[in-house]
């Protein structure tokens, strides 16, 4: 607490919202939309790198359907009541107010028609100098006091004192996008715990054995966290084997998953099943329903239904099978370690490619210390959140986008009828 921040002026002090990328920007917007004289402030000059890099610079923008189910958060009802407000509809509907045509692409995911990501930005800025938002770029936020009548946020370039702050500084995910955890710090400096972060959606490391016959090869599959003999997660699509381990978006969703696993179990590993779909018992009665009808059929013809032949041949290996070895002299052991690689080979992996090449934070403010219905923080009146720097993480398909967008415009509104509804001294009734 400390001196009135009016100096005896009768204007409404301002909102002022941290961090210009795609929930800093939609947060802007809808302040300024909701009336609040709005600042948006960003330690870039050029902002919204992360659009702009997303997607491989096609920017994912929304899914088709998206719910709770699509994200790792400490409370689904949480981040359901957001999504209610500002829901996929609502976001689409935005952008193509200003001026951003999306398409639906057959996988449920929508991106600009154009298939540029500079697009989306461009929208966005567009409608930031529509609303007369300030934006104060090269603006470096070093902190956020609180005084008895607002708050004010200090930066390499100035104070900015303030009705209301929206902090969306995102996480620590590609840091060369200016991410470096400020957020994380002032939010703890304001008096909020942090969950402890890590990289999500990132590819993951393994030793170079398995893989030097295998980069570049793309096969489905589902992959299973498993920790002491428990599957902690599960997640299945398209696995892409490269020269330092695993990609795609099934190893990008499950890393969040092993990650953390791993700060309690070292032993944590990573099952693969290529069955596509079937069970190792289905798999199992397919194998010997084939041995009865083609006996003279080659294992490594039969596989093949199911893998690539690189994989098949690492599969065979595996299992201790011999290239040209027939369905009618597999021996019962040796089918069965077959199907059981088939079904539940175990991928070695050492570590997570780390936040530098991560889309997303897992991990930051905890949700039972913020309000659903208006993003603000529970502990600092006049403080709310958006985006990324929330202990919310979705899995690939545009989730963290639409998670910006909704807490993003649910905050930015939130904190524009925080700052309307303080009377300055001497203003009137």
């Amino acid at each position: 607490h400390g001196p009135s921040l009016y100096d005896g002026a009768v204007s409404r002090l301002p909102v002022v919202i941290i961090g210009a990328g795609a929930a800093g920007l939609m947060a802007a917007i809808s302040s300024a939309r909701a009336g609040a004289a709005t600042q948006l402030l960003d330690r870039r000059r050029k902002v919204g790198a992360k659009i702009l890099m997303s997607g491989g610079t096609r920017c994912n923008v929304t899914n088709q359907a998206v719910s709770e189910r699509d994200f790792n958060a400490s409370s689904s009802p949480f981040v359901r009541n957001v999504l209610k407000q500002f829901s996929p509809e609502q976001a689409r509907a935005f952008f193509a107010e200003v001026g951003v045509e999306l398409k639906l692409e057959p996988t449920g995911k929508y991106f600009p028609v154009s298939d540029s990501a500079t697009d989306v930005l461009a929208g966005l800025l567009r409608s930031v100098d529509a609303e007369r938002v300030e934006l104060h770029r090269e603006s470096l936020v070093t902190g956020v006091e609180r005084y008895e009548t607002g708050l004010v946020v200090r930066t390499s370039t100035g104070s900015f004192p303030a009705a209301a702050v929206v902090i969306a500084t995102g996480g620590l995910s590609y840091p060369e996008t200016g991410s470096d955890g400020i957020g994380y710090r002032i939010a703890a400096q304001l008096g909020h715990s942090i969950v402890r972060t890590s990289a999500a959606l990132t590819p993951l490391i393994a030793s170079p054995a398995l893989h030097a016959s295998l980069s570049g090869l793309s096969v489905n599959a589902e992959l299973r966290v498993v920790s002491r003999t428990k599957t902690v997660a599960t997640r299945s699509g398209s696995l892409l084997f490269t020269h330092t381990g695993y990609s795609g978006p099934v190893a990008l969703d499950i890393s969040r998953h092993w990650e953390r696993t791993s700060w309690e179990d070292p032993d944590v590993e990573i099952r693969g099943s290529f069955g596509q779909g079937r069970s190792r018992d289905e798999v199992g009665e397919y194998v010997l329903s084939e041995a009865g009808r083609a006996p003279r059929r080659h294992v490594a013809n039969l596989l093949a239904e199911f893998v690539p032949i690189r994989l098949a041949d690492i599969l065979m290996h595996s299992s201790g099978v011999e290239p040209g070895t027939m369905l009618a002299t597999l021996g019962r052991d040796a089918r069965l370690r077959l199907i059981r690689n088939l079904t539940d080979f175990r991928l070695p992996v050492q570590c997570v490619a780390g936040y530098g090449k991560a889309e997303v934070t897992a991990g930051g403010v905890p949700l039972g210390e913020v309000v659903a219905r208006s993003m603000a923080s529970k502990v600092v009146d006049g403080v709310y959140f958006a985006g990324e720097i929330l202990d919310v993480d979705g899995y690939i398909g545009g989730y963290n986008f639409q998670w910006a967008w909704s807490s993003g415009w649910v905050a930015g509104a939130a904190a524009a009828r925080h700052a309307l509804a303080i009377q300055p001294p001497d203003a009137g009734p």
